[in-house]
């Protein structure tokens, strides 16, 4: 099931941010995210707020016309809060679930109602996630037509026994197919992600999916640790002893395979768990990472303006039924103290291949940058003033932000 949400404070039915919030809003880049809740199947390591029509059944207010109504109702009240000071939107994320279970011309009428409530620049980065087995050649086609430039397809592995063990959905053979389709079609970037470290997987598997990824010539790799999240069945089967718990060590040794045989076919880390061809770098994900403001639309979504981080309501009928009533689907906010951004900036920005400004840092932090750099975790650029984590130290990136900060 999915997992919860944060408590938080409470939200003004209008939506309405605190005044220091929105001063950001004009001089900050500005992406929207886009969750679509729905997938045919839960997959069993998933805890991601989707549903099964199984799980939704005929509720009022979860129907996929419920849905989009709601997602134009909250791209009205984005524009409403955020005023007339906006810039354009310069990314755009489809994320899910699984997006591409809407048609075509649902995600282009998104992206339409967007375009029309806050403009995009005209490098605007637009991404769509994709389950293999959701697409068509002329699904795509239409997709690529309408403006969304970027795709992102879900492969995991081409080994057919760890697809089994993560209940995934799809074909190993479908992965090359459909990127050629993209190809085709004209998408700009091409993205495949994976996952590693599922019960079973053997190193040499993990070499094959990384291989059979690499024979595709994607434009981007991303490569996640498998994280056993409470309430899925993956850790029901664990717990009962049906499968072996992943290896720390074993988790190492495949994500120094990853860097080796991606860096080797010429897509450069920029982020922990990111490879990208030059150019190809996923400025959505990046917005994040360096703290930019974003509106996240839809059931569960994240936003984060101006230090003022808020999360919706996660079912689609809550959701949905708020907007209906013209009040915001926000359950929850948190006003970020100086404190806490500084932290999250300092464990953000340390997981960059261009990493965090020495600037950032107190006195005594900086003191301690020549023992990290000492036992081979960090080093000290000082052509860019910046410090950034080594091979080493991305496998130990939260523990030496510990080891840094005061």
């Amino acid at each position: 099931m999915p997992s919860a949400l944060p408590e938080g404070e409470a939200v003004p039915d209008d939506g309405a941010l605190p005044y220091e919030a929105l001063e950001s809003v004009a001089s900050s880049p500005l992406g929207m995210y886009v969750h679509v809740p729905f997938c045919l199947t839960r997959c069993g390591y998933c805890d991601f707020n989707t549903y099964t029509s199984a799980e939704l059944g005929s509720e009022p207010g979860t129907s996929r016309q419920a849905y989009l109504d709601a997602v134009a109702a909250e791209v009205d009240l984005a524009a409403r809060v955020l005023g007339r000071d906006h810039p354009p939107i310069s990314t755009v994320f489809f994320g899910g679930g699984t997006p591409t279970l809407l048609k075509p011309s649902e995600l282009i009428g998104i992206l339409d109602l967007i375009r029309g409530r806050f403009g995009l620049t005209d490098d605007a980065e637009v991404t769509t996630e994709a389950n293999p087995e959701s697409v068509t050649p002329e699904s795509l086609h239409a997709l690529r037509e309408g403006g969304i430039n970027r795709i992102s397809f879900g492969m995991q592995s081409s080994v057919t026994s760890v697809l089994s063990v993560l209940q995934r959905g799809h074909r190993p053979g479908r992965i090359p197919q459909v990127v050629e389709w993209a190809r085709t079609s004209g998408f700009e970037s091409v993205s495949l992600d994976l996952i590693y470290g599922t019960p079973g997987e053997s190193l040499q598997q993990w070499r094959r999916s990384l291989t059979d990824a690499l024979a595709c010539a994607p434009d981007h790799v991303s490569a996640y640790a498998l994280i056993v999240e409470e309430g899925t069945r993956l850790a029901t089967r664990i717990r009962r002893g049906e499968l072996t718990a992943p290896d720390d060590d074993d988790m190492a040794d495949k994500y120094l395979l990853a860097d080796a045989l991606l860096t080797e076919a010429g897509l450069s880390w920029y982020e922990l768990s990111n490879w990208s061809r030059p150019g190809h770098e996923c400025r959505h994900n990046l917005a994040y990472w360096q703290g930019h403001n974003w509106w996240g639309i839809g059931p569960g979504a994240h936003s984060h303006i101006g230090g003022v981080r808020f999360w919706n309501r996660k079912h689609p009928r809550a959701y949905s039924t708020r907007l209906a009533a013209g009040l915001t689907p926000a359950q929850g906010r948190e006003v970020l103290t100086p404190p806490l951004r500084k932290f999250e900036r300092v464990l953000l920005e340390l997981r960059l291949a261009k990493g965090l400004p020495r600037s950032v840092l107190t006195r005594s932090e900086q003191s301690r940058v020549a023992d990290l750099v000492n036992r081979g975790l960090m080093q000290d650029l000082p052509e860019t003033a910046a410090l950034t984590l080594t091979v080493r130290g991305r496998l130990l990136a939260d523990a030496v932000t510990r080891d840094l900060l005061d």
